[in-house]
């Protein structure tokens, strides 16, 4: 005797595998459990994101690269805050705006290649980076010393309400502005005008770790404790 599964089925299953993992879900793993083709999984997928969004419903369906998330809708995010007694998402501070912007544009990267571009020690910031989960390393160079090399992270495309990289604002010429970092300070002003749209509370929780620290790349041997990040 043969299951038949129809649509809403489909739909059923993925809210349930998404709620309890609670992190990102490979569509091609989703796939493979329902028997069915990436695709329609996507299919499906938009049609659920675009129905949350019509019934004002609590929940919302993103989508990180090749993964699908289930996240709070933006428009709860403080009543969830109160509820819960969860701090705020600090914002990030200049330096790791900066350096977040060279990763997610050049990735992947080594340190070096980072301080080259930023003109200053990026040990400390990229640290910070690493322990929030927004930045990952992803291998070595195959160079002398084996430099580790670093992307940007699915936490980073949630964070800036990204779907993939290629959906990052596009990064100005160097030539017409006359300056690399000119360019890098262009497109750090347009992530922050991303984040400033995406209110959403991840299922996922932020690392409670380093929240009152500050990144200073000045030559700093720590965080100041009480300085905004």
């Amino acid at each position: 005797m043969f299951e038949f599964f129809d649509d809403q089925n489909y739909d059923n299953m993925i809210e349930a595998i998404l709620f309890v993992s609670g992190e990102p879900v490979k569509v091609s793993r989703l796939a493979a459990v329902l028997g069915i083709e990436e695709d329609m999984v996507e299919n499906i997928a938009g049609n659920m994101r675009d129905r949350y969004i019509s019934e004002r419903r609590g929940i919302r369906l993103i989508k990180l690269d090749d993964s699908l998330q289930l996240c709070s809708s933006p428009e709860f995010s403080e009543d969830i805050r109160r509820a819960l007694e969860t701090r705020k998402q600090p914002k990030l501070s200049q330096p790791a705006l900066e350096v977040l912007a060279v990763v997610a544009y050049f990735q992947p990267i080594t340190r070096v290649f980072i301080e080259q571009v930023r003109g200053v020690d990026s040990a400390y910031t990229l640290g910070l980076l690493l322990e929030r989960g927004l930045v990952e390393a992803c291998g070595r160079l195959a160079a002398p010393g084996r430099p580790v090399i670093y992307r940007t992270s699915l936490a980073f495309l949630r964070m800036f309400g990204l779907e993939s990289l290629s959906d990052l604002p596009e990064l100005p010429d160097a030539e017409n502005t006359g300056d690399a970092r000119e360019g890098i300070q262009n497109a750090i002003l347009k992530l922050k005008m991303s984040t400033q749209e995406q209110g959403a509370i991840s299922s996922a929780p932020w690392p409670e770790g380093g929240s009152d620290e500050t990144d200073s790349d000045s030559g700093s041997k720590g965080p100041a404790p009480g300085d905004p990040i």
